[in-house]
């Protein structure tokens, strides 16, 4: 299988681990090595309920039985999405209200900025320097990090960068901006939370000029910083608000959510003003609709806040230099990029799946499932200083 894997898949990196996986079961991907691997990275965030949680198997099983795809998106009234949709409604803050589901954050991102465009009558859109949004066209556009977007260009024209936490910069967004697009907690640049009331004089600003304030819970979002979205910490609320990741416990998923007044423009002038075939996909919201009521519902966002404090806890050593982010999405930093990477391997070598961050590889990844116990927490740190103490 790896040899296939190599020859036959294409690859992202030269350097792809090629890790042969079994399964996969709560916090462990089994290898066909026989060997159980705890897993501190969740998929990237996306298995918010870790693998394979069997309500979400049995809701697929479910809806598998009942019927696949049936029609192109906001056609046809099914189930599963509608509930899911009235789900968000219920559990988000006004004014938002309707949502749009897409098949990936990236696709979640590019229909976002298309309706605060068409919405506002407005061109100009303001990101964030090392800002991450996925990779389409659309998304690259507004991503802050010039080394991954050079060889792509032409993209998005009339993109503009400000600095995270800097408030004089928020003086360049006007009544020319459409929209600004902010991940609520920077992903790729370390995990960085904003600053004190920052978003609250950015979301001020963007009202005094009329912009729209899309915010980035693709990472954040579904209960991994103790609330469902991260935004509720900082008493804010997005005019557009952007998810994916662990919103579909493991199947991929994206969705852009607003006010009917703002995503009503996408139905006309011209109709179809985004369109997708296979949104909203009855299986797919079957997924999504239970990690959300079990995150709603369980009491895992309550535990997120004593999992976060014992983390910091038990990741005290003197090459740790500091531990960006909020809940369950930590940054550990390592000084540097080739010793992170070599305390990854190691770790992998131990037992414990790790990764880095994608634009400060001198930043540990750790974004477990919300369901990782204590005793797992502990295991795997204790994995952790095992490996930094060796070299």
């Amino acid at each position: 299988m790896k040899d296939h894997f190599f020859k036959y898949q294409a690859q992202t990196t030269q350097f792809a681990a090629g890790f042969e996986v079994a399964k996969a079961e709560g916090s462990y991907i089994y290898g066909t090595d026989g060997k159980a691997y705890l897993d501190f990275v969740a998929g990237v965030s996306a298995n918010t309920l870790g693998h394979s949680h069997p309500k979400i198997v049995d809701a697929i099983k479910t809806q598998a039985e009942k019927y696949l795809h049936v029609m192109v998106y906001g056609e046809y009234a099914q189930e599963m999405p509608v509930k899911l949709c009235k789900l968000l409604a219920d559990a988000t803050p006004q004014p938002l209200e309707v949502t749009y589901l897409v098949n990936s954050g990236a696709e979640a991102i590019d229909g976002s900025l298309k309706l605060a465009k068409r919405f506002t009558g407005r061109e100009e859109i303001i990101s964030f320097q090392n800002s991450y949004h996925g990779n389409t066209h659309g998304a690259l556009s507004v991503s802050g990090n010039e080394y991954h977007k050079r060889e792509f260009r032409p993209l998005l024209p009339m993109v503009n960068f400000i600095e995270f936490n800097e408030e004089k910069d928020l003086e360049k967004i006007t009544e020319k901006t459409a929209c600004v697009i902010l991940e609520t907690i920077q992903g790729a640049a370390g995990f960085l939370v904003p600053e004190s009331d920052y978003l609250k004089k950015l979301k001020k600003r963007c009202e005094e000029v009329g912009a729209l304030l899309i915010l980035d819970e693709i990472q954040p979002g579904f209960g991994r910083t103790g609330k469902l979205f991260a935004f509720e910490h900082y008493g804010i609320v997005p005019d557009i608000l952007v998810m994916g990741k662990g919103m579909g416990g493991g199947v991929p998923v994206g969705a852009f959510m607003s006010s009917r007044e703002i995503m009503e423009t996408l139905s006309h002038s011209p109709k179809l003003g985004h369109i997708t075939t296979f949104g909203g996909n009855p299986l797919i919201a079957a997924a999504s609709y239970t990690t959300l009521k079990e995150v709603l519902e369980s009491g895992l966002m309550e535990e997120v806040d004593q999992k976060e404090k014992l983390f910091r806890e038990l990741l005290v050593h003197p090459k740790i230099k500091n531990i960006n982010g909020r809940g369950l999405m930590l940054a550990v930093n390592l000084g540097s990029p080739e010793y992170t990477l070599d305390v990854a391997k190691r770790c992998m070598e131990k037992g414990l799946i790790v990764f880095w961050q994608l634009y400060r590889n001198e930043y540990l990844r750790i974004s477990p499932p919300l369901t990782i116990s204590e005793e797992e927490i502990r295991k795997g740190c204790e994995i952790i200083l095992e490996c930094l103490e060796e070299r």
